[in-house]
Order: C-alpha cells, then structure tokens, then sequence
C-alpha cells in the first residue's frame, strides 16, 4: 500500500489532494516538523531534504509535491489524472504540473519577501508575470486542460487558493472563479477534513 509522509498546514496538502482524486487506499504517517521529526536520520534517509510530503510506494520513495502528483497520475491511469504520453495535451499538462513549484512559490516568495528581481535572470521572470501567465491559465476554464481536470489542476489549484487565503494573489474574477471549482470538488474536500482533523488533534 501507499503511505504518504505529511504534516497538516504544509505542501503536503498537494498530495493528499491527488491521492483523494485517484481514490486509492493509502496510508498517512503524520511527521511532526513542528518538533524536528524532518530533521532526524531516519527521515532524511526518505527525503534527503527534510521536508513533506513523501511517498513510499512499495521499495520506491518519490519526494518533492510536483513529483509526487506526477507519480499518482501515472500510477494509476484509471483515475484519468494525467493525459497519455501521446496525448497532445501531454506537454501543456507537463508545464503546468510543474508551474506551481518553478514560478508560483518563488513569485509568492518574491512579493511576500519584497525581493526585486531582473526578469530575465529568474527562473520565475518577476511576479507580475507569474499572476497574468496565471490568469490566462484559468480564465477559461473549466481547467488548465479545459474542459479535462488534471494532476496540474491539483498544483494550480493549491498555488491559487493558498495564494489567495495568504493574500499574496489578487482577487482577480479568474481567481476567484478557478478556486471555487477546485473547493467544490469532493476530493478537495475532504482533503480540509482531513487536515483540520491533523491540525486540530
């Protein structure tokens, strides 16, 4: 069986998220970062970088939240999370999968920090491009894939609705609208259940 290695409040949220949308069993082994459990031997040996989430399956770890959403969709094909190899949509789904990590986080970072950067010496070109790149993503609709929801739905979906519970994404209508289709998803639901039942135990 799977196990995720998680903690409420955390990028494992992505994780949980995408193992409730492939509706596979699997289990939760809660690491307390708040104590320095990350930061132990035994726990670097399954993410060398002490951080959450990970996933264990069988003798293989996959780390990183990006990496493990890729992973669960390919896993299991039948929960339709991912385009095929040959699908056409496959690059665009790539892109946005891993949008969240290489631009959304260092965006975010960049305006809650306060960092100016030179465009084009970030990865992430400057905020403000981040936020239009963004809108355009999801103003259509319904999902960056259109009319497909996806594994980039589950790492756009959290960019977008912790960037707007932080404040650090503007309330633009695109917003506002992608947010409450990924909120109203049962999977997304219980998700929160579960992690207000971590975070209030």
């Amino acid at each position: 069986m799977l196990k995720l290695y998680w903690a409420p409040q955390t990028r494992s949220f992505s994780a949980l998220w995408v193992l409730e949308e492939a509706g596979v069993p699997y289990e939760k082994e809660l690491v307390d970062i708040r104590s320095g459990v990350q930061d132990t031997p035994a726990y670097r040996r399954i993410n060398l970088m002490g951080k959450v989430p990970a996933l264990r399956d069988g003798d293989m770890i996959v780390a990183e939240q990006g990496a493990v959403c890729a992973w669960v969709a390919d896993r299991f094909p039948e929960a339709g999370l991912a385009p095929s190899i040959d699908d056409p949509k496959r690059g665009a789904y790539l892109r946005w999968l891993f949008f969240a990590g290489n631009c959304i986080e260092p965006a975010y970072m960049q305006k809650f920090s306060g960092w100016s950067t030179v465009k084009s010496r970030a990865g992430w070109g400057n905020y403000e491009l981040v936020v239009d790149v963004l809108d355009d993503a999801v103003k259509e609709g319904p999902w960056v894939l259109g009319e497909r929801f996806s594994a980039a739905d589950v790492m756009i979906g959290g960019g977008v609705y912790f960037g707007m519970a932080f404040g650090v994404l503007p309330e633009r209508p695109s917003f506002a609208a992608y947010r409450e289709r990924c909120v109203a998803r049962p999977a997304f639901q219980r998700t929160l259940a579960i992690e207000q039942e971590a975070a209030s135990s």
